[in-house]
Order: C-alpha cells, then structure tokens, then sequence
C-alpha cells in the first residue's frame, strides 16, 4: 500500500516544534479549546499584509504612496488595542509604514503572485502555504515576506526560516524556474533580511520538515485512536494527563504568547499571560 502522506502548512509544522500540547489544541481537539482575546499586533500585521497585497491589485497608474495609506486606513482592524487611542495611534504609524514601504516600489514590477498560494509533495507530506510575494527577477523566484514585528531581522532569520525554504521549493516546482533567494522585509524599520539557498540547503529544510512531520503523523494517529477526547473538569479545565506523554508541554517565554494559556497550568507558571497589546512599540 502506498504511504499515506501527512497533510500540513509550515505553520502547523513549527506548532508542533513550539509546544505539542498546542498542537494538539489547534489541530486536534474539537471542539478546539476557545481561545484567549485576539493579539493587537496580529491586526496590525494583518491590515498591513491586506493593504499591501491590495495595493497590487490596483492598476498600475493608481499605485501611489498614498493609495497605500488609504488601503490601511479603510482595512484597518481594531482587536486587541487597549482602547480607540491607542488603535488611531497604531493606525496612524501602520500607514506611515506602508506608504514608506510603497515608495521604494516600482509599481510597474508586477510580482509574479501576491498572496499566493503554493504546494508540493515529497514521498512523505503534502505541504502547502500561502506566500506574501512572489517576485521574478532575472530568471529566478525570489519569495518575499512582510515582518511588521518590533524585532529587526537577520539573515540568520531569513536562513533559519523552515516556512521560507518550503515556499522557495513549491514556488519553483509549480512555476518551473529556480528559486533560492528569501527575503524578510520588516516595514518598520525598512531592513530587509535575505538568504541565498542552495539546492542542498533547501533539501535539508525539507529533510527537517519530513522528520517533524512523521513525529507529528504518529502523534495524531495515536490521538485518534484514544476515546475519549481530553476531559474537562471543574470551570471547564481540560484535562491534559491521558495525551501529555504523546503531547507534552514545553513551557517557557512563549507561553505568555500562547493562545491557549489559560487552559495550561505549565504554562501560566512559565510565563503569565501578557496584555493584548503588549507586543506593540512601548510608547503606544
């Protein structure tokens, strides 16, 4: 019989290297856990990410600093700020960062794919992802990612990027031509962190996604074969004990980043839980 192949996306994959008990949350139980409150840097990173990608679907004449501005302004998403304040701040500064971020572009350069969404297959997973940008230049891809994170980046972090390395062998096998160039563009501080692959270095990213993938595989065939679900008790506690030797937690700085934290004691006690919006600049 042939191998069934593990279906997943680069995120899912580094869930499972994060903490397994989270994966288990996000991928497996159901109903999943609910959620803590929404991140305000996730809607920051998303109406930027929105704005951008719309801003190509434009024509090209109407592609201005300023069509960018407004993009952000009208797209903006206002969950997780600590109130109306500290949201037109961010607002404000979002779509200072996009219009600066525009201006270094030529508007003609039309990418290859925006928003795009790419797959391939080896003898062991089916992986699948969505890529920010695609651009052509010369005869090679060059996979684009926007950062909007208070972190400058290194090319160490675009080296390291097991998503980017995926996305630069799905981009070539689908569009057929060579692709080993990442870049990470961070809009806040306009830096932009790039790696040049070569052939055996993205085989090694994609050896390293086959291997975590099988540790993840025989984890949800374990899970499925386990009735009951996790229990919950009092107030809705879930009761992690009968999965923790499959799932383990990894507690420690994420934690407080986590979205399930308050359904994991471990992770509480590593780190408590931060503000929604604490991972904005820290004069918002």
């Amino acid at each position: 019989m042939p191998r069934r192949l593990y279906a997943c996306t680069p995120s899912r994959l580094n869930t499972w290297l994060d903490c397994p008990r989270r994966y288990r949350m996000t991928y497996l139980d159901r109903p999943m856990p609910p959620k803590g409150p929404p991140w305000a840097h996730n809607s920051v990173g998303a109406s930027v990410h929105n704005a951008l990608a719309a801003w190509w679907r434009l024509a090209e004449r109407e592609r201005t600093p300023e069509a960018a501005g407004t993009l952000l302004a009208r797209g903006w998403l206002t969950d997780g700020f600590r109130d109306e304040a500290q949201s037109a701040q961010m607002r404000g500064r979002a779509r200072e960062m996009v219009e600066r971020y525009v201006a270094g572009l030529d508007p003609s350069d039309e990418p290859l794919g925006v928003e795009r969404t790419v797959a391939t297959r080896t003898d062991r997973i089916a992986v699948s992802g969505r890529i920010d940008r695609l651009d052509a230049r010369g005869s090679e891809l060059v996979v684009v990612d926007y950062k909007t994170g208070r972190h400058i980046l290194t090319a160490d972090d675009a080296r390291g990027s097991l998503a980017m390395a995926i996305y630069a062998v799905a981009s070539s096998r689908v569009l057929r031509r060579p692709c080993h160039r990442v870049e990470l563009h961070h809009l806040p501080s306009g830096e932009i962190a790039v790696w040049e692959h070569t052939d055996e270095s993205l085989q090694r990213h994609i050896r390293r996604a086959e291997q975590i993938a099988a540790e993840a595989s025989a984890a949800d065939d374990a899970y499925r074969a386990r009735v009951p679900a996790p229990r919950r008790g009092e107030g809705g506690a879930i009761d992690h004990a009968p999965f923790d030797e499959l799932f383990p937690p990894r507690p420690g700085n994420l934690c407080a980043w986590c979205d399930f934290a308050r359904h994991c004691p471990e992770g509480r006690q590593a780190a408590p839980q931060k503000d929604p919006w604490a991972a904005l600049p820290v004069d918002a």
